[in-house]
C-alpha cells in the first residue's frame, strides 16, 4: 500500500489534473486543468471561472473524481481520487491560492467575482503502476 506522503507528492509533481463533475443527465465529464494549487491533507485546491461549466456542475452535484498520472520513458503510473468537491468563494482561501499570472484570467484580481476555489476533499482512491492495481480509502493512508 503506498502512504499519504507518496500519494501527495506523487500529485505534487504533475502539472495537470483531471477533473471529473457529473452533469445533469448523470453523465461524468472529464477536464485538464493546472495541478492543484495547494494540497493539505486529503483536500486539492484548484482556481477556476465561478461561471465555468465545471464548478456550475460542482454546485448541483458535488460527487468528482481526481486523476493523475506519470508517463515515463519505460513506467506508467497514475493516481485517481474520488471525492466531493465544494465551490468557494471566501475571499481568504482565494487570497491563498492566487498566483500573480491569475490576473490574465480574472480581471478584477482575487475579487472578481467570476473567480472562485475549487475544494476537492479525497475519499477513496485507486492507485496503478506496473500493470497492477491497489484500492484505498484516503483516512487509512500512514
Amino acid at each position: 500500500m503506498k502512504t499519504r506522503e507518496y500519494v501527495t507528492e506523487f500529485i505534487r509533481k504533475q502539472k495537470v489534473a483531471f477533473i471529473a463533475s457529473i452533469d445533469e443527465e448523470g453523465y461524468p465529464n472529464m477536464k485538464a486543468m493546472f495541478a492543484p494549487s495547494k494540497v493539505e491533507g486529503n483536500c486539492f485546491y484548484f482556481s477556476t471561472n465561478t461561471s465555468s461549466m465545471r464548478a456550475q456542475q460542482f454546485m448541483r452535484n458535488p460527487k468528482a473524481s481526481l486523476y493523475f498520472y506519470n508517463k515515463g520513458r519505460f513506467k506508467y503510473e497514475g493516481i485517481m481520487l474520488t471525492g466531493t468537491m465544494e465551490v468557494l468563494q471566501d475571499e481568504e482561501i482565494k487570497r491563498e491560492i492566487w498566483h500573480d499570472g491569475d490576473i490574465m484570467y480574472y480581471k478584477q484580481g482575487v475579487t472578481d467575482p467570476d473567480y472562485c476555489v475549487l475544494k476537492f476533499t479525497a475519499v477513496r482512491g485507486r492507485y496503478y503502476c506496473n500493470l497492477k492495481t491497489e484500492s484505498f480509502l484516503v483516512e487509512e493512508l500512514e
